[in-house]
């Protein structure tokens, strides 16, 4: 697999299980951020995401449809100590936490940002 499908899968995934079942198209592509900084990438994503039934997108908003799937902080969410740079607000971080999805993982984040990207805030 290369790191363009391996990273479009992981959008998909983290975009399946997401709190948030309606989001504003800034806040997703907000998420996606933390995957790829590549516009082409993120609209593979989400055209990805709609054609697989994931999402729907109607009016600059994205309605995740989910089959109850969530992410587990107990068993998908691990933590690391070492010298991290959070991938959401870049701040410096001594406990990264990282996200375990099928297709890799998520990380590192400071404890309030991988609350922010799962939608737990």
């Amino acid at each position: 697999m290369s790191e363009r499908q391996r990273k479009r899968e992981l959008g998909l995934e983290l975009l399946a299980n997401l709190e948030d079942e309606d989001l504003p198209m800034s806040a997703v592509v907000d998420r996606i951020e933390t995957i790829t900084t590549s516009p082409s990438l993120t609209r593979e994503i989400l055209d990805t995401a709609d054609r697989r039934g994931l999402i729907d997108r109607e009016d600059g908003r994205i309605r995740v449809r989910r089959g109850g799937t969530f992410v587990r902080f107990e068993s998908q969410v691990i933590q690391r100590d070492g010298e991290f740079e959070c991938r959401r607000c870049g701040a410096s971080i001594a406990t990264g936490h990282f996200v375990r999805f099928d297709a890799g993982e998520l990380g590192p984040f400071g404890s309030s940002c991988v609350r922010k990207v799962l939608g737990r805030e």
